[in-house]
Formats: C-alpha cells, sequence, structure tokens
C-alpha cells in the first residue's frame, strides 16, 4: 500500500473514533463518563493532528521525518493497577447511555486496532514504526474502553477474564 494512501486510510478511522467520542461527551451528564469520553476524544484528536502533519509533509518533502506520537491514555499496566481503585457512581439513566457509547467505542477501538495490525504489513519499512506506535495507543484504547465497560456492568468478569470461580469456592 502507498503511504499516502495508508495515512488518508487510517485519518479516516481516526476521525470516525473522534467522532463518536465527542458524541458521548455531548450526550453524557455524568461528569465521570464525560471527563473519560473527553479524554478519549482529545487522544484522537491529537492522532489526526499528527497524521495530518505527516500527510502534509510527505505531500509537499516525498519523505516523513521522525515525528513522536504521545498519548494521554495510559498503557496496560496502569489501567490494570487502578481498576482495583475504582467503583461505580452513575444512576442507572446514566449507565444505559454510557454503557451504549462504550460499547460502540470499544467496537470501533477494536476495529481501529485491527486496521492497524493489518496495515503495518502492507506500508513500506520506513512507516511501519509510525503505524506501530498507533497500534499500541489503540490497543491500550481497547484496554481502557473494555475496562470502563466491564466496571460499569458489574458483570464478575474483567477484561473478559472471570474475576471469580464459584466452582473452585
Amino acid at each position: 500500500m502507498k503511504l499516502e494512501t495508508a495515512i488518508k486510510s487510517a485519518l479516516e478511522f481516526e476521525n470516525r473514533i473522534r467522532d463518536l467520542y465527542i458524541e458521548a461527551v455531548a450526550r453524557t451528564d455524568d461528569p465521570a463518563g464525560k471527563k473519560i469520553f473527553k479524554a478519549l476524544a482529545d487522544d484522537e484528536q491529537r492522532h489526526v493532528d499528527y497524521l495530518e502533519r505527516r500527510l502534509d509533509e510527505w505531500q509537499q518533502r516525498g519523505e516523513l521525518t521522525a515525528a513522536t506520537l504521545a498519548s494521554t491514555i495510559p498503557d496496560k499496566r496502569a489501567i490494570r493497577r487502578a481498576a482495583a481503585a475504582l467503583q461505580a457512581k452513575l444512576g442507572e439513566d446514566a449507565r444505559g447511555l454510557k454503557q451504549q457509547m462504550l460499547s460502540r467505542a470499544l467496537e470501533m477501538e477494536i476495529e481501529t486496532s485491527r486496521f492497524y495490525r493489518e496495515l503495518i504489513d502492507r506500508v513500506p519499512d520506513n512507516s511501519r514504526a509510525m503505524f506501530e506506535r498507533f497500534l499500541e495507543i489503540e490497543d491500550n484504547h481497547v484496554e481502557a474502553v473494555q475496562f470502563e465497560l466491564d466496571h460499569l456492568n458489574n458483570t464478575g468478569f474483567w477484561y473478559g477474564f472471570e474475576e471469580f470461580d464459584m466452582e473452585s469456592i
């Protein structure tokens, strides 16, 4: 895949997920929910800005410079460490809307991670590192959204693993 095409495709994914989080901020009344969705929207906007700069650079100069892509969303280890400290504080009405938005976000984050995972094998070697960093960040987003959703649902599962097994008690 040509690098320009890859960047434009990545922009489509990043814009879609950013727009979902912006919608979630607007529709959520709960301050904790707003904060989570706002942080994710801001992170996705930084991805859009980064990709737009890389695209412009590629179109103007035919090359990319190494540029660091930061994320404010913690990595998987930090999310897991914080998990034990959080407790649901939402009323039932807010819980339903937040659950719906988180479910949509999780689907889109998984789709975006899959896109980057597949894209890495299809781009020139000299641009793989940029997309590998996107994959790392998007995988952290999946982890964060999955945690929020599992915590909100109090399903007895955490990250898809049963928290306790009644059979072994």
